[in-house]
């Protein structure tokens, strides 16, 4: 597959996801709490590219499972995603006012419905997991709660946020870098991977190679990241770049320079192509997602 067919399976998976998280986020304007549903919508279905649904969908193909329930996976993780960008980007936080090149959810509404929406997408995103319709296996359902709580809580997303918090005041060397990095991202990618096989009750053996795929690919996308805060065009990007320079916070590239941080980032995606050997080529699209993300300018 090459850049332009994965940009369109990226695009079509887009489509899908946002008509389940506008399904799955109605807004009912004769409430009186409907400026947080306004708000929730906004977070949720006003930007991305929905990196981690694609991951749920493409594993989950890999095992039959049907794409209704696979969505709502994949729909509930970018809730999750889309609560840590608005938390992320708060005064408090990373102080953003641009998130995709729109106002961030603080700025397009305030900060107290912010912090609103950021909770009410993490609780219903485990309400989408824990409902009949995501699977009829509530053993399944439970495992997915699970994984999810644990990806994104204190020994996840949310402690590798703290992580990077502290980082702003200690230097970091590459492997407490790489630590932080694999908690606040990389957790969070490795559960959108790993989730087909869960849905699709899948041989260990099979959770395996998902699991160390998505290792190297959220160390790669990461370096990715860190590129574009150095080399990217803020407008191309959609946000403020230069950021992490400017807080003399340490990031792969500040550690390697650029062009080691570049080949590492190669590497590993190449590394992470190579776990999915035993699916054959029915893992082709997750092959070429891991270039296609390590290789994108915004």
């Amino acid at each position: 597959m090459n850049k332009i067919a994965m940009k369109t399976a990226l695009e079509e998976n887009t489509r899908a996801v946002n008509q389940t998280l506008d399904r799955l986020l109605p807004l009912d304007s004769e409430l009186p709490e409907s400026r947080l549903e306004e708000a929730m919508r906004y977070a949720a279905l006003g930007y991305g590219k929905r990196v981690r649904p694609f991951l749920v969908m493409a594993s989950a193909a890999l095992f039959n499972v049907p794409e209704e329930r696979a969505l709502r996976v994949g729909a509930a993780v970018e809730m999750v995603h889309a609560y840590s960008l608005v938390h992320d980007d708060l005064p408090c936080m990373d102080d953003d006012e641009l998130r995709r090149g729109q106002p961030t959810v603080h700025k397009k509404f305030d900060e107290a419905t912010a912090v609103l929406v950021g909770d009410a997408l993490l609780t219903r995103a485990f309400e989408v997991l824990a409902a009949d319709d995501t699977h009829p296996d509530s053993h399944v359902r439970i495992e997915l709660v699970r994984a999810l709580a644990e990806a994104a809580g204190p020994t996840g997303m949310v402690g590798g946020q703290m992580l990077d918090l502290l980082a702003e005041e200690k230097a970091l060397d590459v492997a407490e870098v790489t630590r932080l990095q694999r908690m606040k991202t990389g957790n969070l990618i490795g559960f959108a991977a790993e989730a087909g096989a869960v849905l699709g009750r899948a041989p260990e053996t099979s959770r395996h190679a998902l699991h160390a795929y998505a290792h190297d690919l959220g160390l790669a996308f990461q370096i990715a990241d860190d590129l574009l805060d150095v080399e990217g065009d803020a407008a191309v990007v959609g946000k403020a770049t230069g950021k992490d320079g400017a807080r003399g916070k340490s990031t792969f590239v500040s550690l390697l320079g650029t062009e080691r941080a570049r080949e590492q980032g190669r590497m590993l995606a190449d590394q992470a192509a190579r776990h999915l050997e035993v699916f054959d080529e029915k893992a082709d699209p997750l092959r070429d997602f891991v270039h296609f993300v390590t290789e994108r300018r915004s």
